[in-house]
């Protein structure tokens, strides 16, 4: 049965001064976080400070979980419906926190703090988990845990729940006055490093005696270039030259591509890699180089005060594998404002700035309120869990 309109007012009361009193502590781990930004897979600050913190306030935490050194999870409840946070908190390559990473990860911890205090002091059945999860920039963390076993058994979750920062402009439209979005439909991404394979040789006395893994590179990616014109409008192919060469006088004989191919869902996706691959295999036929793949694992807000759009009809050329995720279990993946200058958004060094600032700290933490008193209606609310699950299982692959 759904909580009472007094049950359910005493929730939000509960959660929101548990976490209104967790918030000096949870703004200096924002802080701490985000000006100790870490790559992929390498998060053993983030790791460290966030387990710590919560086995201080006597959580059971298991740390370097499924298999990865800086995943871990936190757990409250036995039994009934389970809601799985899950926080972010790795960093992109020289930009730092471009993203909000540190945002994610104090938002998720703030929320699963907030909703236990109100579980544990209304006797609320079911489970929490708090699960960190590396190397969402790249590194697909999630897919990794996914195959680990940390979503399983799938129908034993009734939802996984997280919140991403957003430039504020990208949000708000025409003065809507929007703080937030509930929802929106993300791209579906293929992520994969690209080998080629060549012979050495003498660049100025015997160049006809190399095969010239450079040249491999570029055709692969003058042709993919050429591809472009011939795409939807809402797909996208990214690629850098990872590797090129050591000296401009020795024919390389080895060269490597990182690639992401995107499009609106999974078969258009699909489809769109076939053709990439086939532009990057015409470079290694073109040049006589052997080729190889390398995979990469690919209403409460209202209360405070906050405007939240349910969705917005139009998608996202964004991907995450929160999408993984989605695809497993009953997911939701909202967005929280952060103030940034006009034409300002995520990936940009002034992004990171912005995601340093107060105002942006007190945005996550209004967002972790919401999901919060989201968990709980989940846990509680027999109609809203069936929804989801009838939502998640109409899902349009």
């Amino acid at each position: 049965m759904p909580l009472s309109a007094i049950d359910l007012e005493q929730a939000r009361v509960l959660v929101n001064d548990r976490i209104n009193e967790a918030n000096p502590d949870l703004h200096k781990i924002n802080k701490a976080l985000h000006s100790h930004p870490e790559l992929a897979y390498k998060e053993y600050f983030a790791h460290e400070t966030l387990t710590t913190y919560l086995e201080s306030l006597g959580f059971v935490v298991k740390r370097s979980t499924y298999g990865l050194e800086t995943s871990f999870e936190a757990s409250l409840g036995q039994g009934g419906r389970q809601v799985v946070f899950c926080a972010e908190y790795d960093a992109l390559p020289e930009i730092g926190h471009a993203c909000g990473h540190n945002l994610i990860a104090t938002a998720s911890l703030a929320a699963f703090i907030g909703a236990a205090h109100a579980m544990v002091t209304l006797s609320i059945p079911g489970r929490l988990r708090l699960l960190g999860t590396p190397a969402e920039e790249g590194g697909g963390g999630k897919a990794k845990l996914i195959d680990a076993g940390a979503f399983n058994p799938p129908e034993d979750i009734a939802a996984a729940i997280m919140a991403h920062p957003k430039a504020l402009y990208l949000i708000q439209q025409d003065g809507d006055g929007l703080s937030g979005l509930a929802g929106i439909r993300l791209a579906a991404s293929h992520k994969f490093r690209v080998e080629f394979h060549g012979k050495t040789a003498h660049a100025g006395n015997s160049p006809w005696k190399g095969t010239n893994a450079l040249d491999a590179a570029v055709a692969a990616y003058h042709n993919v270039a050429l591809l472009r014109q011939q795409i939807q409008p809402d797909e996208r192919i990214h690629c850098i030259i990872e590797v090129g060469g050591t000296a401009q006088n020795i024919i390389p004989d080895y060269s490597r591509l990182s690639w992401n191919v995107r499009g609106p869902s999974m078969t258009t996706a699909d489809a769109l890699l076939k053709r990439v691959k086939a532009c990057i295999e015409a470079g290694a036929t073109a040049t006589g180089c052997k080729l190889n793949y390398i995979p990469v694992y690919v209403e409460d807000m209202a209360t405070l005060g906050q405007k939240i759009l349910f969705k917005r009809p139009k998608g996202g050329s964004g991907s995450t594998d929160m999408g993984n995720v989605s695809h497993h279990v009953p997911s939701f993946h909202g967005y929280f404002a952060v103030p940034t200058e006009k034409d300002v958004g995520a990936h940009n060094p002034k992004f990171t700035a912005a995601a340093g600032r107060d105002e942006a700290h007190v945005s996550a933490i209004e967002s972790a309120k919401g999901m919060a008193m989201l968990a709980l209606r989940v846990l509680v609310d027999d109609t809203i869990a069936k929804e989801a699950l009838l939502d998640f299982e109409s899902l349009d692959e």
